[in-house]
Order: C-alpha cells, then sequence, then structure tokens
C-alpha cells in the first residue's frame, strides 16, 4: 500500500522537507508495511529550492550577494540535474524577512541580490534557471536584478542610476548594450502564485507595497514609477509587459523578468510539482496527505494542498489535509475533492508551544489520520 506524502512548508516553524519527514513517521508507525513517498513541495515561495532540490537529488551553493539596501551577505540557491539546471529563491537574497521594521521602504530596496544569484548561476554554465519570487521587500520592476546582470538605466542626463525603487522615476533610457551573452541563451521560468499585473489598482504598487513598509505617499510614487518603467521596457526593449498576469508579483520583478531575461511565468505550484514527479508519486497510491501552516478559504487559489488535492482527484486517490491551524469556510475544499482537514493542535495552546513541539504534533496527527483511514469498511 502506498501512501504520498506532499506537503508544503509550515511557515516560520518547519520546511517542506522537515514537515514531511514527521508525517512520515507518523504514518508508519499507523501502517508500519506501507509503502511511504515524501514529496516535499512549495507554490514558489519559501522552500522551492529546498523542494526542487530534495526531490532531484541536487546541492545547494552558498554565494556572496547583496540584500535589499546592498548590505553584503551569503545565500544559497539549488542546483539539480548534474548542475545543469538551477531554482533561485529571490527572498534568499531580496526577501523582507532580510529587513528589519524600521528598514523596510520599497522606494530605497532593490533586486539586485537576486541578480547576482542568476549572474552566478550563469558563470557556473547553467543554461535553465527557475525563479521562485514570493516574500520580496522589492518594487523596483526588476531593476536592481537586472543591473547586476548587464542593464544600465540612465537618467536623462546620461547618469546611470541607483537601481531602487525611487529611481524608476528618473530612468529616460534602459542601456542593454552590456547585458551578458549567457543570458540570452537561458531559459527562466518564474514560479509564483500571484497574477496581479504590474499596473492599475490590483498591481503591484497598491496591493503589495504596503506590506513591505509603503506609506500611501509612497504608493502613489511607486505607481508612477512603474508606469514610466512599463512604457521605456516597451519602447526599449519591445516588451510589453504592464497588463501580463504575474507581472506585480514580487513589486514588479515578474514584469522585470519577462522584459529583461525573456521568462516564462508559471503556477508555482504545478512548476514545483512536476519536477518533485508528484503525478509518479501518486500512480497506484492508496492515500495522498497534503498541508501547510494554514488551511483557510484562500487555499483554493494555487496553494500546496488544492494542488495535491487536485493532482491526487485526476488519479482517483483521496486527499486528507493537515495543517498548523483552520481557518473560516473550508466547504470548498471539501467540495472539490479534499477528503477531510485536520488540525495539530491537540488542545487550546500557546503559539509559542505550537511551534515548539509541531513535528511531534504533526506525527501524531498524521498517525491517526492514518489509523482512521484503514478503518474504512
Amino acid at each position: 500500500m502506498r501512501i504520498v506524502i506532499a506537503p508544503n512548508s509550515f511557515k516560520e516553524c518547519m520546511t517542506a522537507l522537515e514537515v514531511a519527514k514527521a508525517m512520515a513517521s507518523g504514518a508508519s508507525q499507523a501502517c508500519p508495511d506501507s509503502e511511504i513517498l515524501t514529496v516535499p513541495l512549495a507554490d514558489g515561495g519559501d522552500g522551492t529550492a529546498e523542494a526542487i532540490v530534495a526531490a532531484r537529488r541536487g546541492r545547494m551553493v552558498q554565494v556572496a550577494a547583496n540584500d535589499p539596501l546592498m548590505r553584503p551577505v551569503k545565500v544559497q540557491y539549488g542546483l539539480f540535474d548534474d548542475d545543469r539546471k538551477a531554482v533561485i529563491e529571490m527572498a534568499a537574497a531580496s526577501g523582507l524577512w532580510r529587513l528589519k521594521e524600521h528598514e523596510k521602504n520599497p522606494l530605497k530596496t532593490s533586486t539586485y541580490g537576486t541578480g547576482e544569484m542568476i549572474r552566478d548561476a550563469l558563470n557556473r554554465g547553467v543554461r535553465s534557471l527557475i525563479v521562485g519570487i514570493g516574500g520580496s521587500a522589492t518594487t523596483d520592476a526588476g531593476m536592481g536584478m537586472a543591473s547586476a546582470l548587464g542593464y544600465r538605466f540612465l537618467d536623462e542626463y546620461g547618469n546611470e542610476l541607483a537601481p531602487i525603487g525611487d529611481s524608476m522615476n528618473l530612468v529616460a533610457q534602459i542601456d542593454s548594450s552590456n547585458v551578458l551573452e549567457e543570458l540570452h541563451e537561458t531559459e527562466i521560468f518564474v514560479a509564483s502564485d500571484v497574477t496581479n499585473p504590474l499596473l492599475g489598482p490590483n498591481g503591484a504598487a497598491p496591493v503589495y507595497a504596503p506590506q513591505k513598509g509603503a506609506t500611501p505617499e509612497m504608493v502613489e510614487i511607486l505607481e508612477k514609477g512603474l508606469s514610466r518603467m512599463s512604457s521605456l521596457l516597451e519602447r526599449d526593449l519591445n516588451a510589453a509587459v504592464g497588463d501580463k498576469p504575474g507581472g506585480g508579483a514580487a513589486g514588479g520583478l515578474g514584469a522585470g523578468l519577462m522584459a529583461f531575461c525573456d521568462a516564462q511565468i508559471c503556477s508555482g505550484f504545478d512548476l514545483i510539482a512536476d519536477y518533485a514527479r508528484l503525478d509518479d508519486a501518486l500512480d497506484g497510491a492508496a492515500l495522498a496527505i497534503t498541508g501547510e501552516g494554514k488551511i483557510d478559504s484562500s487555499t483554493q487559489f494555487g496553494k500546496v494542498p488544492a494542488g495535491v488535492m487536485r493532482r491526487a482527484q485526476a488519479k482517483g486517490v483521496p486527499v486528507v489535509g493537515i495543517a498548523g491551524a483552520l481557518v473560516g469556510d473550508r466547504t470548498l475544499l471539501n467540495e472539490h475533492g479534499m477528503a477531510a482537514m485536520f488540525s495539530i493542535a491537540p488542545g487550546p495552546i500557546s503559539l509559542q508551544d505550537a511551534m515548539e513541539k509541531a513535528g511531534d504534533y504533526l506525527a501524531h496527527t498524521t498517525e491517526q489520520v492514518v489509523r482512521l483511514w484503514q478503518c474504512r469498511t
């Protein structure tokens, strides 16, 4: 009997790999003779690199880069398929987690460190890249990333501008004469669960910039800057990305990757699930167990549990969701194929207790799920 364990991370608590191992431990307690396959997953955000590296037996490499405020840091990204392919999380260098609360200001932050990671991969001979773009601290339309790859952003006097959000309104020309030649030989796939466009009321500035420290006045400045950048990208690079779905992800990095790198935006979950060979694992499975830190009404929109549910349902495999917290109305998940959902909390407990003992709670809950499933008539 095959049981597939395919969770996302429990954010700020356990990685997807750690969650999968804890769940597998509980499942084996309940059914020691079963074949248990672990498939750690992600949706383009935290854990993307680890999930793909684990699935493809790759390796993580450490390199020097700059954080959102251009301070030197050490970052990691993944190499796999005999080091011919790479997977990068933009948040490793350019993520909001890198900043203290008083440092959050998308007018001053840059995706330059993300570009440094891409450049390092190209220099190693990588010609196929996955870039996960969740958790950014930036709203620079990918200016920083592009600068690290050789693009130059010039003002009306021909002076090169610092590649930060505040500079977008000053750009008069995008110079691509010194771009790394290897970039044009490389296929880049962007893993994202965000479909917002670059501009407009649902765009990068009004929807996401406030989460990165932007005041209403900053949002207005950033929206004007993104609009200017959109026009210049179309004029100088022949890249019309202002209204493309996903362009607003990561403060416009989605649009920037499409324009500067000819990248393709893909469903984060589907891209990672394919690389992790989730469908192969589900073939012939008797049960699938998924989960993430919180399952709520938004889970159905591109999140890992909903993606696992969809793929398991297509193969006739029942799927159960396990979460740290179950919140709000989850009726549609049940109606669309989630057999049941369970919280790992054993009762009223503190957040600290829940996080410290999450592994034990996950193993216990998974064990009980499998025991209950074995009792089916």
